[in-house]
């Protein structure tokens, strides 16, 4: 260890090369004495002057030739694994955050490096044995084996490091692309595809392959999802198709993320692509800007809808949730289209008008609805006998008041995922909105979703309230305590009033539960009950079954 004592004041890597220096003038003296000693007469000269004569006599070397052969190996890989060192030195400059591979082998080079010294050292050793067959003959093969495995280790760091770097520099380029934009059609090639991927969509209403040029100077929906996606989720995009279909202004391009194909997957893929009318990317292989996609998109494993106009330039980050709530009234699905819809007050029609006839046409008829649901079914009966009650009264009837009541549990489970699918959707386009009364709604609704019961009021398309089903459910119960009421300030101020009463005595925690959904969502949301940010836990879900949203 006096070798490392003597080298503490220097770098890592210097130690490594000092030590090489030292060692490289002995090596030289030795491997010329060995190797060329018996017809060399100035090697043989050097034996003598160096008083080793064991090397100036053929049997002597003959007899060591197999431990020379050992040793010059070592030396070798030894020299391979400080070049390696010096190799890895060199990419220090660039950052860990874009190459993570860099830290870990970064952090082991003084390990690596002193393996380096101790093999010289038993090197040195050896060879002292070798020319005058004094002292202690070195077992080599341990540190053999030592060097060889930084070596492999080394060699793999560095090949993970280069492929991290390349990564960060095409995620680089990709995001100065996008800043500034030319051609969607280049935009898109340089995203989608690697440098050896065949350039070709699928076009699925032609079922043949064509060329990318035909989203050259075109208004590009990149359709991107995994291979998980449901037949209801690919749905959502069909009324888009059948609007664009006849307007060659608008494309639509599914782009499938798979981290890593199989047999399986390959099949799958084939499977989903027979179902959509519009554009796929047709090759088996990991989409160029996954990490892009996955950064600076927010992509999460949900389906998402990026608008792109002919210039190649975000029109939208992620359209699919306002496709999916408001469908083509939000056409063409940019930013501007979507705060024009956000303006708009009447959500409720949008989440259920499409859904069922019979509240299209209360809707129309702007009749007063009583939509509720929970998942107490207990609950739902206690509250369909009481409003069944209610609604029927006769202060109502003379009063003039039609109520139409409508249980969401009643219907098949389509419709309940779809409902809720609606309302989380609606959500995430109003989540980054300032609050209003419509996204506070919203934000109610939502925390709802697992609760014992729910109910929403409304007047056509127009909420007039939403509450927890054991607030609603007292408010209707008590209607003798209020109905008198009703005739001097209104049916709707008069069941606000009483609601907002029974809020204020009774104390519940408000639960927010937000799917993995695509997307950027606000760091802190107030609470739609009180108004104070909400606390933030994180949840994990297994519903113990396969995915089998399509199958070929």
């Amino acid at each position: 260890m006096t070798i490392l004592v003597k080298l503490s004041n220097y770098e890592w890597d210097a130690k490594a090369v000092l030590t090489l220096a030292a060692f490289a003038m002995e090596y030289g003296e030795f491997w010329l004495l060995a190797q060329h000693q018996p017809t060399d007469p100035i090697a043989k000269s050097v034996a003598f002057l160096k008083r080793v004569p064991v090397l100036t006599r053929p049997a002597a070397v003959q007899k060591h030739r197999q431990a020379i052969i050992e040793l010059n190996n070592l030396v070798k890989t030894t020299l391979q694994v400080i070049e390696l060192i010096f190799e890895l030195e060199k990419l220090t400059s660039f950052d860990t955050k874009d190459v993570p591979a860099l830290l870990p082998a970064i952090e082991q080079i003084p390990v690596d490096v002193y393996w380096a010294i101790i093999t010289i050292v038993a090197i040195v050793t050896q060879i002292d044995y070798l020319t005058t067959e004094t002292g202690n003959k070195q077992d080599l093969s341990h540190y053999g084996q030592k060097i060889n495995i930084i070596l492999s280790k080394l060699r793999k760091q560095i090949t993970l490091c280069r492929q991290q770097i390349e990564e960060a520099e095409y995620h680089h380029r990709l995001r100065k692309f996008f800043q500034t934009p030319t051609e969607i059609m280049e935009v898109f090639k340089f995203l989608v595809f690697s440098k050896d991927a065949p350039q070709l969509l699928y076009d699925g209403a032609t079922k043949t392959p064509v060329e990318i040029s035909v989203l050259r100077k075109k208004n590009v929906y990149l359709f991107i999802s995994t291979l998980d996606i449901t037949e209801e989720e690919i749905a959502v995009l069909r009324p888009v198709y059948e609007y664009i279909k006849t307007n060659d202004q608008y494309k639509i391009v599914w782009i499938p993320i798979v981290e890593e194909w199989t047999e399986k997957l390959n099949k799958r893929f084939e499977a989903l692509k027979s179902k959509m009318p519009w554009y796929a990317v047709q090759h088996y292989g990991t989409i160029a800007g996954y990490r892009y996609i996955k950064e600076e998109w927010h992509f999460k494993k949900k389906p998402m809808v990026v608008v792109l106009n002919p210039q190649g330039k975000v029109q939208h980050a992620n359209a699919f949730h306002l496709i999916h709530v408001y469908g083509m009234k939000a056409f063409p699905f940019t930013i501007s289209d979507q705060e024009r819809i956000d303006r708009e007050i009447h959500w409720i029609g949008s989440v259920v008008g499409d859904t069922h006839p019979n509240i299209s046409t209360w809707i129309r008829e702007q009749k007063y609805i009583l939509i509720y649901g929970g998942n107490d079914k207990e609950w739902v009966q206690q509250f369909t006998k009481y409003a069944t009650a209610f609604v029927n009264d006769v202060a109502l009837k003379e009063a003039n008041i039609h109520i139409e009541l409508f249980c969401v549990e009643k219907e098949d489970k389509s419709f309940l995922r779809r409902f809720w699918s609606g309302i989380e959707s609606l959500f995430v386009t109003k989540a980054h909105n300032t609050v209003d009364a419509v996204t506070q709604e919203v934000q109610k609704m939502l925390s709802y979703k697992n609760e014992s019961g729910w109910v929403v009021l409304c007047k056509g398309s127009s909420v007039v309230e939403c509450g927890h089903g054991t607030t609603i459910l007292k408010t209707v119960a008590e209607f003798e305590k209020w109905k008198e009421v009703v005739l001097k300030k209104g049916f709707e101020s008069s069941f606000k009033e009483h609601h907002e009463r029974i809020v204020r005595t009774t104390h519940r925690c408000t639960h927010l539960e937000i799917a993995n959904i695509a997307g950027k969502l606000p760091e802190t949301i107030k609470c739609p009950e009180c108004g104070r940010t909400m606390e933030i836990f994180i949840s994990y879900k297994c519903c113990h079954t396969d995915n089998t949203a399509v199958t070929p």
